[in-house]
């Protein structure tokens, strides 16, 4: 469980790390999940953005009650899982991902989410660890972004420069097993991994349930950028009950 330090630094900060670590078993199966997944989709090596799209046995990595537990001291009781994503940022050309907030590609409304990022490897400076800008999420906006068309790139929305300080960026080093709780609003990144080991992550993007999934939002979204359709992605109840009365638990079939 979180710490009542803990929880008061997610909301000044806008992430925490908590004390709490994967076993090496549990992180051994993500590996052999994640290799399978490669080995019949070899065009997710860097990122796959819809996990549960194409391979819903990671859902049993997001029904892990110690996360939930904590995950619910952050947004309250009723929590629903929207997605999961795999950031595989291979050794030697793992791609950069630049500053961005998450809600700028969600179609949650109103915006709410707590992501949860898993280290499936040792996530250093070296190897292209996260970096978060603390406090950037306090207003609780969408800063300016610019559409980017750029290969080198795992996310083609980018903060523009006079939205936030890069040198305020804070290094998240993580030790495999570990985790990280950060807020739909925080401004985010990652550098390119040119060392030789790799610097795997999944998440689980959790809601809770007084939003909406909004597949109306999705399918604007996708029309407008096109990428990934987020208007198919299943949503599952986590925890307690659908607060707002609009969420659809229905599981769909992938539209890509």
């Amino acid at each position: 469980m979180l710490t009542p330090d803990q929880i008061a630094q997610y909301h000044d900060k806008g992430y925490v790390v908590p004390d709490f670590r994967l076993p090496e078993e549990t992180l051994e199966s993500i590996r052999r999940d994640h290799d399978r997944l490669l080995a019949g989709n070899p065009a997710f090596h860097d990122n796959c953005s819809a996990l549960l799209t194409h391979d819903m046995a990671f859902l049993n990595y997001a029904r892990n009650d110690a996360i939930l537990d904590m995950v619910e001291q952050l947004i309250g009781p009723d929590i629903a899982l929207w997605n999961m994503s795999f950031f595989a940022k291979p050794a030697v050309n793992g791609k950069k991902t630049p500053f961005h907030q998450d809600g700028e590609y969600w179609p949650v409304r109103p915006l709410a989410t707590c992501t949860v990022w898993i280290a499936v490897d040792d996530a250093t400076t070296e190897n292209g660890c996260l970096q978060f800008i603390p406090g950037s999420h306090k207003d609780k906006r969408l800063m300016k972004h610019e559409q980017k068309n750029d290969p080198a790139l795992t996310l083609q929305q980018e903060l523009l420069p006079d939205e936030f300080d890069e040198a305020a960026a804070e290094n998240l080093v993580l030790e495999a097993g570990q985790i990280s709780m950060h807020d739909v609003f925080l401004a985010h990144g990652s550098a390119v991994n040119r060392s030789d080991k790799p610097r795997r992550g999944m998440t689980l993007r959790l809601m809770p349930t007084t939003s909406v999934y909004d597949r109306d939002v999705a399918q604007t979204m996708y029309e407008k950028r096109r990428g990934n359709n987020l208007a198919h992605h299943s949503v599952f109840l986590m925890r307690g009950v659908d607060r707002s009365g609009k969420n659809d638990f229905r599981i769909r079939a992938s539209a890509d």
